[in-house]
């Protein structure tokens, strides 16, 4: 039943790889201003403002939930078209987004410059890179997408202590204006001028439609399953700060442990390509799933020291790593790379949608159970629950 039919291979390597470098520096810049920057962001916002932090990380998860929904159209576009038009598309609503989020008066505005943000996420994240060289790099789309995400793991070690370092000077609105600005010279020109490379089309020799794919059992239980462990992951990233600072670390601090998670990040993608040499998909997606399970729980029983907190978001950062991975790979893995796009896109959306609620979910969570490390151990519950469901999401050969 695999249908692994990817098509013409462009006829030089030059190419691919400059469409790699570039969308290496694209997104790591993307998800360094316009993720990561945001937990570092979080208490100053709510000290300036007087706005509650479940509050104000509503509005994120409003930009999560748009950008897995508007990413359902754009992976069929990716499919027809390639990423050019629509990545440089996103980073100039991105640019608008921030300068918005800068400006925002009431909280009113300031969601709603999240929810254009979503918009420009759906555009410049992972999902339209991991399509691009799914496609450009055909056979050896394994080795891209992995040398892709160890570059972009960076972008919390970059970005995170930088994001401190310009709101200890400048506040969080002015931060957001320099990166803004940042953005706007970077990733404008490096997506109009550096995804020229001709789009190859490819053979459909499969027997199945997507929307057949769409409609099976272990397409669900890979929906269910991947949506669960995105909600556990995404939730331990933004609420990894307050959970340290609740520990007795400074903001500064926890923002370095949470740029240390960005090293692990890397630490984990480099043993990628072995352990797909040595595992079935059903058994690396388990093992991923349950690993990361238990350093999420680990993370809200230990109450210290502060090194050993900090071992525990570079571990964290390991499992998340290796996790994107598994999601970046899970459609080909199981059906092939025909439609790719469309079929990421069906299963991007739900994913963004749980990782989208997590944030918020956390806030809510700890103010619920009294606090962080409670939080933490609930979501290491639901680790384990996305791997064991992981076990029936492979299709039968």
């Amino acid at each position: 039943m695999r249908a692994d039919t990817t098509t013409a291979r462009p006829g030089t390597d030059a190419g691919p790889r400059r469409v790699l470098i570039v969308l290496c520096t694209t997104e790591i810049i993307s998800w360094g201003i316009l993720y990561y920057a945001f937990p570092v962001l979080l208490p100053t916002i709510g000290e300036r403002t007087g706005w509650s932090n479940a509050a104000i990380t509503a509005g994120f998860s409003a930009s999560q939930i748009v950008a897995g929904l508007v990413g359902i159209p754009v992976g069929k576009l990716l499919d027809r078209h390639g990423p050019r038009a629509i990545m440089t598309t996103g980073s100039v609503v991105a640019v608008f987004a921030l300068v918005a989020l800068a400006t925002a008066e009431s909280l009113v505005w300031f969601t709603a410059a999240w929810l254009l943000a979503g918009v420009a996420m759906a555009g410049i994240f992972y999902a339209p890179a991991f399509a691009a060289l799914t496609r450009w790099y055909g056979p050896r789309r394994v080795s891209a997408l992995t040398v892709l995400t160890l570059v972009a793991g960076l972008a919390s070690t970059v970005f995170a202590p930088l994001t401190a370092v310009l709101n200890d000077h400048l506040d969080w609105r002015g931060t957001y204006l320099v990166l803004a600005g940042f953005l706007a010279v970077t990733t404008i020109p490096l997506h109009l001028f550096g995804l020229r490379l001709p789009w190859p089309a490819i053979e459909h020799e499969t027997v199945h439609t997507p929307s057949a794919v769409a409609r099976s059992r272990p397409f669900l239980v890979l929906v269910v399953a991947m949506s669960l462990a995105a909600f556990s992951v995404y939730a331990v990233v933004i609420n990894l700060v307050p959970l340290l600072t609740e520990r007795g670390m400074t903001t500064s601090a926890a923002a370095i442990a949470l740029g240390l998670g960005g090293v692990g990040q890397v630490l984990g993608r480099l043993g990628y390509a072995r352990l797909t040499a040595r595992t079935t998909v059903r058994t690396r997606t388990l093992l991923v799933l349950l690993v990361s399970a238990a350093v999420t729980a680990l993370l809200g029983v230990v109450p210290g020291p502060a090194l050993l907190l900090i071992a525990g978001a570079v571990l964290a950062g390991v499992t998340r790593g290796i996790f994107t991975l598994v999601q970046a790979t899970a459609i080909t893995d199981r059906w092939g790379a025909v439609h790719y796009g469309q079929l990421n896109g069906l299963l991007t959306a739900p994913v963004m949608l749980t990782a989208a609620i997590a944030p918020w979910a956390g806030s809510a969570m700890a103010a619920w159970l009294g606090g962080y490390p409670a939080v933490f151990v609930v979501l290491g519950l639901v680790g384990v629950l996305a791997a064991a469901l992981s076990t029936a999401s492979v299709p039968r050969r």
